[in-house]
């Protein structure tokens, strides 16, 4: 192709008169038309055009294959597993994270049934939606306990694919684990606030209360507005403050639980003896404040 030179121009009237001439012109090297001076088109033979339109198309095609093998490498490296079934519930591929979530190699596992790799499947509800995903390509997300041994719970997504349909697995049985502490603790909270005769108290790290519960707050014979952002240990009488601090900074810096007896004022300045146990909150990366258990105790 004669691109590498300058191209020939002529104007939109001209082309017209003289076409016969600037189509044989166009054999050797382009010509450009031009229109009130400007190029408008290009002519050029058939066969220049056919090598452009299959550089065009090998670019595609290219690109196409570069941005398959880049999705097929990132499933090969996430951490969740990835199993393809196709329409008979057969296993056409899956990922390593999947091969190590079920125990076995991927050549042991292909062409087999779904059933061989996920024990737990025969009755679940992921059998009933994988149906779904097969028969209507409708998609799925949920949490699913017992696919691959008791007591695990699995995050699933089914996503239809051109084959039959994709099985994304995540282990999610921690994050269950601390759903089902914190409905217990959740529970706790509820049993201790209806006994009523156990008051608690949250602190920040610079012992300030930000919350109260109404059994300390009638303990000390004030509404929890009125103790809100006030250090704890004024709420101690004056011998024992000293004791409560050393007592938090215990539990700050080792971590463990401290329980020691104490006295609290009251709001008419009666002198009542407690049990404190403290406790701290930790947070993800520091503590967030601690946890003050108060009871009555005899004189």
């Amino acid at each position: 192709m004669a691109a590498a030179h300058e191209p020939q121009r002529v104007s939109a009237a001209d082309f017209i008169r003289g076409f016969a001439n600037w189509r044989l012109q166009s054999a050797r090297k382009p010509v450009v038309v031009t229109h009130h001076g400007k190029d408008a088109h290009v002519l050029i033979s058939l066969d220049d055009y056919r090598r452009l339109d299959g550089d065009g198309a090998g670019g595609v095609a290219s690109t196409t294959n570069l941005l398959q093998n880049s999705l097929a490498g990132l499933v090969e490296s996430i951490r969740d597993g990835v199993i393809l079934i196709d329409r008979g519930w057969r296993i056409a591929a899956l990922n390593p994270a999947a091969s190590d979530m079920v125990g076995a190699a991927a050549a042991d596992l292909i062409g087999g049934n779904l059933a061989s790799a996920l024990p737990g499947l025969d009755g679940s509800l992921l059998s009933h939606r994988l149906s779904r995903l097969i028969d209507h390509r409708e998609r799925f997300s949920g949490d699913i306990p017992g696919l691959l041994r008791p007591r695990q719970w699995l995050r699933v997504d089914l996503v239809p694919v051109p084959t039959g349909g994709a099985i994304i697995l995540r282990d999610v049985s921690h994050t269950m684990e601390e759903c089902a502490i914190g409905n217990a603790r959740n529970a706790l909270i509820a049993a201790i606030e209806a006994d009523g005769g156990v008051g608690h108290a949250r602190i920040t790290v610079r012992e300030t209360v930000e919350a109260a519960n109404d059994a300390l707050t009638m303990m000390i014979g004030v509404d929890a507005a009125a103790i809100r952002r006030v250090r704890f240990s004024a709420l101690l009488a004056i011998g024992q403050r000293q004791a409560f601090v050393e007592a938090l900074e215990s539990v700050f810096r080792s971590g463990a639980p401290v329980r020691l007896a104490s006295e609290t004022i009251t709001r008419d300045g009666a002198v009542l003896p407690v049990m404190l146990s403290i406790a701290e909150i930790r947070g993800p990366y520091a503590s967030d404040g601690a946890v003050v258990l108060v009871t009555r105790r005899s004189a």
